[in-house]
C-alpha cells in the first residue's frame, strides 16, 4: 500500500512537472481592473504587445473595471492557478480590505509575480477655472464649502483618499465624484461636470494642448515633462504618492510557472514597446522580483491599514 501511495505520488509530481514545463501552450489572459482607454489599460497593454514576444504565446489583455480596481484581484479567487489567467494589482488591492469586506485576502490568495512601474499623479483643472495654483484652489475651497466637485478614477483609490487626507488636514469640505477610470475622469473635467480632477497622466496631452492647467504633481521631485509645477512635498503636505503596482495570480501556482512568467514579463518591462508607453505617461519602472513583490505586498497591506486607521480616528 505505501508502495503504491508512493509511486502515485511520483507520478503526480512528475505531470505536474511536465505540465510546467510545457508552460505556456496556450494565450495568457491578463485581467487589467481599468477601463479601455485610459492611461493604465494603455500601458498595460504596451506590456502585454511587449510580454508575449518573450513569453511565446500572445498575452490577451481583458478590462475587469469597478470597484476601486479590486475586480482582479477578485478574479483570482475563481482562476485556475495555471499561470494562464493573471492580473494587474494596483495599490488599491491592499487597501480596500481596510475599508469593507472584500472576498480576497490579498495576504493568502495571490501569487505574486513581479511589480512592474507607478504612476506620476497629479491635481488639473480647465484652463478657463480661476485657480491659476494650487494654492488659489485650495483657498478657494477653505472659502466656499462643497464648491468644489473633484473627479478621480475610482472610490478608494489613493488619487480618492489623498484628496480626502489634504481635505481633513486643510479644512476643506469638497465632493467626490469617483469614474471607472482615467477616460472618464478626463472626459468630465472637460465637459464642466466637475471642476478639479486628480488622476494619473492620461492629462499629460491636454495640459500639453492647453486644455488644462497642472497645479500640483504628487512625487518626490518635480517631474521633467512639467519642471515649472511644485509638488505637494515642496510645498509643505509632507504626501509623496505614486502608488506601484504589479502582476499577481492565483494562490497556489507552480513555481516553475511563476519564473516562467517573471523572467517573459521582465524582459517585456525592458523592452522599447513598453518603455515608450511608460514616458508617455511620466511613469519609471519600479521592478521588483516575486520575493521583493510578495513582501512590498505584506509591508504595504500593513501600511495601508494603519492609514486608514489614522484617517478614521481624524474624521471622529
Amino acid at each position: 500500500m505505501m508502495k503504491r501511495w508512493f509511486v502515485g505520488a511520483l507520478l503526480a509530481l512528475a505531470a505536474g512537472t511536465a505540465a510546467a514545463q510545457a508552460f505556456p501552450s496556450k494565450p495568457v489572459t491578463l485581467i487589467v481592473p481599468w477601463p479601455p482607454g485610459g492611461s493604465t489599460d494603455i500601458v498595460m497593454r504596451a506590456l502585454a504587445e511587449a510580454t508575449q514576444k518573450y513569453l511565446g504565446q500572445p498575452v490577451v489583455v481583458e478590462n475587469r473595471p469597478g470597484a476601486g480596481g479590486t475586480l482582479g484581484a477578485v478574479a483570482m479567487l475563481k482562476a485556475q492557478p495555471d499561470g494562464y489567467t493573471i492580473t494587474q494589482i494596483p495599490l488599491g488591492v491592499f487597501r480596500v480590505p481596510h475599508l469593507q469586506p472584500t472576498p480576497y485576502n490579498p495576504l493568502t490568495d495571490l501569487t505574486y509575480i513581479a511589480g512592474v512601474s507607478g504612476y506620476t499623479f497629479g491635481v488639473v483643472v480647465r484652463t478657463d477655472a480661476p485657480w491659476k495654483t494650487w494654492g488659489d484652489l485650495v483657498a478657494f475651497a477653505k472659502a466656499n464649502p462643497d464648491k468644489i466637485a473633484y473627479g478621480t478614477p475610482g472610490a478608494n483609490t489613493s488619487l480618492h483618499i489623498t484628496m480626502e487626507e489634504i481635505g481633513y488636514t486643510q479644512g476643506i469640505k469638497w465632493t467626490h465624484v469617483p469614474y471607472k477610470g482615467n477616460a472618464e475622469n478626463m472626459a468630465a473635467l472637460l465637459g464642466d461636470h466637475i471642476n478639479v480632477a486628480a488622476d494619473a497622466t492620461g492629462w499629460g496631452a491636454h495640459v500639453d494642448a492647453g486644455k488644462m492647467r497642472l497645479l500640483v504633481t504628487w512625487g518626490a521631485q518635480r517631474t521633467k515633462r512639467w519642471p515649472n509645477v511644485p509638488t505637494l512635498k515642496e510645498l509643505g503636505y509632507g504626501i509623496v504618492s505614486n502608488s506601484p503596482y504589479g502582476i499577481a495570480g492565483p494562490k497556489g501556482m507552480d513555481p516553475q510557472v511563476v519564473k516562467v512568467l517573471h523572467d517573459a514579463f521582465k524582459k517585456g518591462m525592458e523592452d522599447p514597446i513598453h518603455l515608450q508607453a511608460l514616458e508617455k505617461y511620466d511613469q519609471e519602472l519600479v521592478y521588483m522580483s516575486s520575493e521583493d513583490y510578495a513582501k512590498f505586498a505584506r509591508d504595504t497591506f500593513n501600511a495601508e491599514k494603519a492609514t486608514m486607521e489614522r484617517l478614521k480616528a481624524q474624521m471622529k
